[in-house]
């Protein structure tokens, strides 16, 4: 039973370690202040290839 609490733990670990400054990341970029210049960026970005491919 502790072995297999000590490799659940030791999986959790590791999972935090490699995903928490991806989670970070994505906390801090997709904030509500931030939202309407990531909106701004997609509605260019939308018209831009629509722009592309009439030419």
């Amino acid at each position: 039973m502790f072995l297999l609490l000590f490799f659940v733990l030791l999986i959790q670990f590791f999972t935090y370690w490699i995903f928490e400054p991806f989670a970070s990341f994505l906390e801090y970029v997709l904030e509500l202040r931030l939202f309407p210049i990531i909106a701004l960026i997609g509605l260019v970005l939308l018209f831009a290839t629509k722009n592309i491919e009439q030419n």
